[in-house]
Formats: C-alpha cells, structure tokens, sequence
C-alpha cells in the first residue's frame, strides 16, 4: 500500500521513464523491505534532480 500517490509524483517531474526506472530500483534496494522509507526517499530523490540539487549520476554514488 503506497502512503503517497508515487505515480503522480513521477508523472509530474518530468523525468524520463528510464531514469525513474533506475532511481527506483537504487533506492529499492537500499530500503528493501521498508515501504514508508522507500516512498519517502524516492520523493526526496526526484525532487532533488528535478530542483537541480543533484545530477542522477551524484544520487548513485552519493
């Protein structure tokens, strides 16, 4: 069950399906098992690329 509406969020950044792809499985795998924190860190990540806080290529390796 998804605490947020995550297929909103990602229709609305803007990011390429690939990309959404990736940053979803990183943090997938990061807190596997963890739905809340995957929700949220996957929501802090998009925003950060989309804002220019971050590049995607910063986000897997930092």
């Amino acid at each position: 069950m998804e605490m947020f509406d995550l297929e909103k969020i990602k229709r609305e950044s803007g990011l390429p399906a690939a990309e959404l792809t990736q940053i979803e499985e990183e943090i997938r795998r990061e807190f596997e098992g963890d739905e809340m924190m995957f929700e949220l860190h996957l929501i802090r990540a998009i925003r950060a690329i989309k804002e220019g806080w971050i590049a995607l290529e910063e986000k897997k390796t930092g």
